[in-house]
């Protein structure tokens, strides 16, 4: 039989056909809405070390553990503490062993380390560390002005660090710098960036974050990104990294959540940056991902309140100003 359809006549056929194709479109409309989004997000503190390793004055130890206490207080539940490498290249982290000897470790919160080598992992395990990360770049001009060295050799380091880790029953997490454009080579081919992920996934780091390091990336790129990577690594694998000099970090964020990315990197009152990336601003700042997150529905455990008061308290100390807009505005500065 046949049958009417908006005045046009249509075969069965014809009519199962555009069930199909509009079954299709919806799923897709449906997949890219913010219905869609995570119901929760796991933000990675990271300016107790990547937020102070580059800063010029001198900042005693007990500032350090004060910041770390203050963000464990606020509700944070993962917190990069510091990091294992050598005092000479990275003066401001020659006090990790006594910052984490002296925190307030709270149950239920990870306080990691960087360790780029087995030195670092020996000494960060010497330091009761229970979690380390690795970091690689996505380009080897990158690498041989961060770490001197090529990215296959930086790969070569962590073998004896994932199998000491092992060993050990200790979790290491991946970095990939330079993900969305390098100060050197330019935009990133996103394949490359996969091959460098799926090589420190395969070593066993349990999670790779993707740094967009001098903070160039768009929310198309990200996303595009994102697809590209998770052809090889799982999308609950990934976490995003993202630096606000061009002011796209939240707008990456929001795309990485469209792709299904749950983790997402972050620095109190907006402090760090890369001496190695001309210009780049700091990363995104904390209080700005929780508050986007926060109207969003999406939980995190983290109290906005505590989370300014501790950031303000450090920019003080540091003289500094707050690199937080959603500090500055609840603070009136």
């Amino acid at each position: 039989s046949w049958k009417k359809c908006n005045h046009v006549v249509c075969s069965p056929d014809a009519i199962r056909v555009w069930k199909v194709r509009i079954t299709r479109i919806a799923s897709g409309l449906q997949r890219k809405t913010p219905m869609n989004l995570p119901q929760h997000v796991r933000l990675v503190e990271v300016g107790p070390r990547d937020g102070l390793q580059n800063e010029k004055q001198p900042i005693e130890v007990a500032d350090k553990v004060r910041l770390v206490d203050d963000l464990s207080a606020a509700g944070l539940g993962y917190i990069e503490v510091g990091s294992f490498v050598s005092p000479k290249w990275v003066p401001q982290m020659a006090g990790s062993a006594e910052v984490f000897a002296q925190i307030q470790r709270k149950a239920g919160v990870t306080y990691a380390a960087l360790t780029p080598n087995l030195k670092g992992f020996e000494g960060a395990l010497e330091a009761g560390v229970r979690e380390v990360a690795v970091f690689a770049a996505a380009t080897d001009a990158f690498s041989q002005k961060n770490i001197n060295c090529s990215i296959k050799e930086s790969l070569e380091r962590f073998v004896p660090v994932m199998d000491a880790a092992k060993a050990n029953d200790i979790r290491v997490r991946g970095y990939v710098s330079c993900v969305l454009g390098c100060p050197y080579d330019g935009a990133i081919d996103p394949k490359q960036v996969a091959s460098v992920a799926a090589e420190l996934f395969a070593m066993g780091c349990y999670e790779v974050s993707l740094g967009d390091t001098i903070g160039t990336g768009t929310p198309g790129a990200t996303r595009q990104l994102i697809e590209t990577v998770a052809a090889q690594i799982p999308r609950e694998k990934l976490a995003g990294h993202f630096h606000d000099t061009y002011g796209q970090a939240l707008a990456n964020i929001y795309a990485s959540l469209l792709e299904g990315v749950s983790v997402f990197d972050s620095s109190v009152a907006g402090l760090g940056g890369c001496p190695y990336a001309k210009g780049a601003s700091g990363n995104v700042a904390s209080e700005d991902v929780l508050y986007m997150l926060n109207g969003l529905g999406i939980q995190t455990g983290i109290d906005l309140d505590q989370l300014i008061a501790a950031g303000q308290r450090i920019c003080a100390l540091l003289g500094r100003s707050n690199g937080s807009r959603v500090a500055r505005a609840r603070l009136g500065s």
